[in-house]
């Protein structure tokens, strides 16, 4: 049986979501954040040294980071489904997005993150100014206009096609919705890109969808 270390308001929904849309058997072993630190519990590191979600263990097999456990899912169940033909233009679409989602989106949205919170912190009186001060630069000068490029680059992506891989849904889409999902929470995506807000709306109405947020519970992000 798949089990789903899952944690609350985390990429592990992505994997539900993936679980759901294959049709698998799966069971959730439930962690919640720190409500302080917002961190996962020291009780994850029982399933992998790192204590991060997502992970899943599927008998004696673990897997961790959410487009490794994407690729094993399809690779061990997908019988060709959520993934284009080896050798297509499509295929190397998918992979390529596949690990675009962690390895370029989510690095300036994360940046986007901390650099708020360095500016929301209690800090004392005389460095508070100073903090806030050097976050706004930062910010200002940097991740918003790295944050902007890529949206840019994604509605110009999905102007060409209605999926990232293509014109099929797959697993690409899924890894895909969770900086999307942020940048709509937090870093200024909104209407002024149709395509992108155009995608939200596709994935939230799929029945797969819908029963991951059923199964995983509230979804802080869609707030």
């Amino acid at each position: 049986m798949i089990v789903v270390h899952h944690l609350n308001n985390s990429r592990s929904q992505r994997v539900l979501w993936l679980l759901e849309e294959l049709g698998l058997d799966y069971e959730i072993v439930r962690y919640q954040r720190d409500p302080q630190t917002m961190l996962a519990p020291p009780a994850l590191k029982a399933i992998h040294p790192l204590g991060k979600s997502p992970v899943i263990t599927d008998g004696d097999v673990v897997v961790a980071e959410s487009g490794a456990i994407a690729e094993y899912l399809i690779d061990t169940y997908g019988n060709g489904r959520l993934i284009p033909p080896a050798g297509t233009e499509d295929r190397r679409r998918w992979t390529y997005f596949l690990h675009y989602a962690e390895g370029s989106a989510m690095a300036p949205l994360l940046m986007k993150l901390i650099f708020d919170r360095v500016e929301s912190s209690p800090a004392p009186f005389f460095v508070k100014p100073i903090a806030k001060a050097i976050a706004a630069k930062v910010k200002g000068s940097y991740i918003q206009p790295q944050i902007a490029m890529h949206l840019d680059y994604l509605e110009a992506e999905l102007g060409q096609r209605e999926w990232f891989a293509g014109n099929a849904f797959s697993a690409a889409d899924i890894q895909m919705s969770f900086p999307l999902e942020a940048a709509a929470a937090r870093a200024g995506l909104d209407a002024s890109r149709p395509q992108l807000t155009a995608f939200l709306k596709r994935i939230h109405s799929r029945p797969a969808f819908q029963r991951a947020l059923e199964r995983g519970g509230p979804y802080e992000l869609l707030k």
